[in-house]
C-alpha cells in the first residue's frame, strides 16, 4: 500500500520504516544512506545540528523529532557501536557477543540469552569491527583478520573477519561493571556466607598476598573490588591493568595501564614493566589486575621483598592449578621451573578460588587455599575451607596454616582450626 502521507520536499514517500509519527521508529534506510554520505563526504559531526545541515544541503524538511532521531541512529552508526549502543549502556550487561549479522546475545549475569538486535548483513558487522579496531588503533583487514583491543571506557574487543570465521564476522566485547558491589551485598546475592566474608576481609586487615582465581566470568574482578574497597584509607593501593576494570571505592588509588604496539608495531608498554614503575611508587598494596604473562615474574619477586598485602586475579580452572599456571607464566619469563615454586613458596599466597554455577549463573567463592612445598620443593595446594552452595563451611587439612597467616583475624565464627 502506498505511504497517504505527502512526501517532504527533497525526500520520497516513507521516510520511517514502520509506524506512525517519529517517536520510537527508526528512519528509513535510503533517508539515514544519504545523511551519512553527506556527513561522511563533509566530515561534519552527527549532532541534531549536522543532521539539520545535511538535509537542508540535500533539499530536505524535516521536523525536530526527526532530526533528533535520525542523528541518533547516525551518532551510534558513525562514532558509536551502532546497534549494539542500548546493549552496551546496560548497566547489568558485562558480555555483548555477536555471531553474525542476526546472532547477537549478552550476559547480563544470568547466563547468555540471545536478543533481538540485528545488523543489515555481515558487511555491516564487519564495518563496525574495523571501525572500533582502528578507534584503538589496530589494523583489521583480510591481511590481518582478527583484533584483540581495548576501547574507551574499558570495554575489551576481540573481532575476527571471515574467512576465519567463515560463517561471518564475529564481535566479543566484555565491559567492566559499572558499580562496585560491597562484600554485604556479595552475601545478599548468596556469593559467599557470611563467615566467608568475615574470612576475606581478615584476609585484607592482616595483610595477606592472596590470588584470586577463576574462569572467565566467574566474578574474580567483582570480587577483588570489593576487598580493595576494605582497604585501610591510609593505605596506597597502586593498580597495575591491561585495561581499566577495577574500581575500588578508595581514596588512594594510582592507576598503571599497559599499552598495546600501535599500527607501525611500537610504542608497547607491557604489564611486566609496569610491575617495575609500580614497585617505585611506594605502594602499600601492589594490585596486578590479571595476571597472564611476563608479569608474574615480577609479581612473584615483588612478593618475596617486603611488598605484603599484593594481590591479582588469575585463570584457572581449579586451585589445584594455580601452581602449574604461574609455573608457566614464570617460566615463560625466563625463571627456571625451580626459582617459580621456590618464589611461590615463600609469598605464602593465599588462593581464593571463584567459580560460576553451570545453572542460573551465579558467580560465587567456592573455598579458600594455602600453598604449601611438598618434599620434591614443588608447591601444592592445600583446602583451608570450602563453601559449600548451599551448605556448611567445611575446615580442609590447610585450616591451620591459614589461621596461623591470619593470627588474631582468624574469624572466631570458624572455630579453632
Amino acid at each position: 500500500m502506498a505511504d497517504p502521507r505527502p512526501a517532504e520536499p527533497g525526500w520520497p514517500p516513507g521516510r520511517w520504516a514502520d509506524g506512525d509519527g517519529a517517536a520510537g521508529r527508526e528512519p528509513a534506510p535510503e533517508l539515514l544512506e544519504a545523511v551519512r554520505s553527506w556527513l561522511v563526504r563533509t566530515g561534519v559531526e552527527p549532532s541534531p545540528s549536522g543532521v539539520a545541515a545535511a538535509l537542508r544541503a540535500e533539499g530536505g524538511v524535516l521536523g525536530d523529532a526527526e532530526v533528533l532521531a535520525i542523528a541518533r541512529v547516525l551518532r551510534a552508526d558513525l562514532a558509536g557501536a551502532g546497534p549494539l549502543d542500548p546493549l552496551l549502556a546496560d548497566p547489568d550487561v558485562t558480555d555483548v557477543l555477536v555471531n553474525g549479522p542476526d546472532q547477537v546475545w549478552v550476559d547480563a549475569g544470568d547466563g547468555l540469552r540471545r536478543t533481538g538486535v540485528t545488523f543489515a548483513d555481515d558487511d555491516a558487522v564487519r564495518r563496525l569491527a574495523q571501525r572500533l579496531a582502528a578507534s584503538a588503533g589496530r589494523r583489521l583487514d583480510d591481511a590481518v583478520p582478527y583484533c584483540d583491543a581495548r576501547l574507551d571506557g574499558g570495554v575489551r574487543l576481540h573481532a575476527v573477519l571471515r574467512p576465519v570465521a567463515p560463517e561471518g564476522t564475529c564481535l566479543s566485547l566484555r565491559l567492566a561493571r559499572s558499580r562496585v558491589f560491597s562484600l554485604a551485598e556479595l552475601v545478599e546475592a548468596g556469593s559467599l556466607p557470611p563467615v566467608g566474608a568475615q574470612l576475606l576481609g581478615a584476609l585484607i586487615a592482616a595483610r595477606a598476598a592472596f590470588l584470586i582465581a577463576g574462569g572467565t566470568g566467574s566474578g574474580k574482578t567483582t570480587l577483588l573490588n570489593a576487598l580493595l574497597s576494605l582497604v585501610d584509607p591510609r593505605e596506597r593501593i597502586v593498580l597495575v591493568e591491561e585495561s581499566t576494570e577495577l574500581r575500588p571505592e578508595h581514596p588512594h588509588v594510582v592507576r598503571l595501564q599497559s599499552r598495546p604496539p600501535g599500527l607501525e608495531g611500537t610504542g608497547a608498554v607491557p604489564m611486566r614493566e609496569l610491575v617495575r614503575q609500580a614497585l617505585r611508587m611506594r605502594p602499600d598494596r601492589l594490585v596486578v589486575g590479571e595476571v597472564r604473562g611476563a608479569e608474574a615474574a615480577e609479581l612473584l619477586s615483588a612478593l618475596n621483598t617486603g611488598h605484603d598485602g599484593g594481590c591479582g586475579t588469575l585463570h584457572a580452572n581449579a586451585a589445584a592449578d594455580v601452581p602449574a599456571r604461574l609455573e608457566a607464566l614464570g617460566c615463560a619469563a625466563g625463571l627456571s621451573r625451580e626459582a617459580v615454586h621456590s618464589l611461590l613458596a615463600a609469598t605464602r599466597v593465599v588462593v581464593v578460588r571463584v567459580t560460576r554455577e553451570p545453572r542460573g549463573g551465579l558467580r560465587r567463592v567456592a573455598e579458600v587455599c594455602v600453598l604449601a612445598a611438598d618434599a620434591t620443593g614443588l608447591v601444592r595446594v592445600l583446602p583451608a575451607v570450602a563453601f559449600a552452595a548451599p551448605g556448611p563451611v567445611i575446615p580442609g587439612p590447610g585450616a591451620a596454616e591459614l589461621a596461623a597467616r591470619l593470627g588474631p583475624y582468624w574469624p572466631t565464627a570458624l572455630g579453632e582450626p
